[in-house]
């Protein structure tokens, strides 16, 4: 599944009220899918192979469903 950042609402502070209880995870998730260099490194990253590099590059990890 490819993921895009949806940027349309990275300003409206209503978006956000979620991180007054969010965990490091998911404030660094936020960090890092702003990051320019990220957003290049994923457009670009277009078979399995490249979604590793990717991966290992920004140290990525998933949670496996249960």
């Amino acid at each position: 599944m490819r993921m895009k950042p949806d940027t349309s609402q990275w300003r409206d502070p209503q978006a956000y009220a979620f991180v007054k209880g969010a965990a490091a995870d998911e404030i660094a998730w936020e960090f890092l899918r702003r990051n320019p260099q990220y957003q290049q490194d994923f457009a670009a990253s277009r078979s399995a192979k490249a979604m590793r590099a990717l991966r290992k590059r920004w140290g990525l990890q998933f949670r496996r469903q249960a």
